[in-house]
């Protein structure tokens, strides 16, 4: 029989989303098993001495194709477990022995009031704001990132947009309409981006109208490649304080089946790495994937896909941050 010394050690091994001991560093328990926390960070509301929060926003209300995207939350949870185990390995350093970074589990709202649902997600991110954390977060269809943009900008100003997508999601809408494919019309119009400091890249749907984005189409995604786009994307935002929003059919749909509306054409997951790990060293004050509908993905590619992003997006959003002595 284990001695209950050996017991308690075992135990301290598992379920890391509740047991873990400390915010640093990384362990690894089976994969297969435990509490599902994003990268098996630990669970916390309390965001005191936080640097980084994963947040997920299970909303799908807005979306005007295939629904299910009020489940990304919980199956790019699932399928981070896989990677938690050893550190990014494209990456010189660990974001976990730079940032505290917790699972602070998933915004609240009624779904029964959609109308109140924008207010609910912004007043969420103003407690991020207040406390001094970047958040990084899991969708839910794309329109969460407007809220979620409207409380950063008023902490930081305008800010650059950074937006990996198959649509631009650019067209003109009424003033109060909930909709995934017109939020950055209205977050320009607004002025809580700045579209002269913004780009867009991939696009494979069509718009009279770039209401002063930079637009990197997939043909000239496809023509230029990684390099050239980064260098692309760096030139235009500087060090202006930026979001970056990566909505997961920017890939093509053989590396992402499972979203709402796929758009051939696309890229693969390579390109979409390669091109967050160019993203290093920028002024990130916040970051998202979305559009993940587990109920049409294919033995979790597009979960898996999406929380690879997410963890790539977490070593960018910590380039800037010094190691801990």
């Amino acid at each position: 029989m284990n001695s209950p010394e050996k017991s308690a050690a075992t135990a301290s091994h598992v379920d890391l989303a509740f047991t873990r001991e400390s915010p640093y560093g990384t362990s690894a328990e089976p994969t297969y098993s435990g509490a599902l926390s994003f990268l098996r960070r630990r669970y916390s509301k309390d965001l005191d001495g936080v640097d980084v929060a994963v947040v997920g926003v299970p909303f799908d209300l807005a979306t005007t194709n295939r629904p299910g995207t009020r489940l990304g939350p919980r199956g790019i949870r699932a399928a981070s477990a896989s990677l938690a185990w050893c550190r990014p390995y494209a990456w010189d350093f660990d974001p976990f022995d730079r940032a505290n970074v917790v699972d602070w589990g998933d915004v609240f709202f009624d779904s029964g009031q959609p109308a109140k649902v924008p207010d609910a997600i912004c007043n969420a991110y103003r407690a991020f704001m207040a406390a001094g954390v970047l958040p990084l977060t899991l969708g839910g269809d794309h329109f969460i990132s407007y809220p979620i943009i409207e409380a950063l900008q008023e902490k930081h100003g305008p800010l650059s947009l950074i937006h990996f997508d198959a649509h631009c999601d650019t067209w003109r809408d009424n003033e109060g309409r909930i909709d995934h494919g017109t939020m950055f019309y209205h977050a320009a119009r607004r002025g809580f981006v700045d579209p002269s400091r913004s780009i867009q890249v991939g696009m494979r749907t069509h718009n009279d109208e770039s209401h002063g984005y930079q637009v990197l189409d997939a043909r000239w995604l496809h023509a230029h490649g990684a390099e050239a786009c980064i260098e692309e994307i760096r030139d235009r935002v500087g060090e202006h304080p930026c979001y970056v929003s990566f909505d997961i059919d920017f890939l093509d749909p053989s590396c992402a089946p499972g979203t709402g509306t796929p758009v051939v054409g696309g890229f693969d997951t390579n390109m979409a790495l390669r091109l967050v790990r160019g993203l290093a060293g920028l002024n990130i004050v916040g970051a998202d994937v979305v559009e993940v509908s587990p109920p049409f993905d294919v033995s979790e590619l597009t979960s898996l896909a999406a929380a690879s992003i997410a963890q790539e997006l977490l070593c960018a959003l910590v380039s800037r941050m010094p190691p801990r002595d």
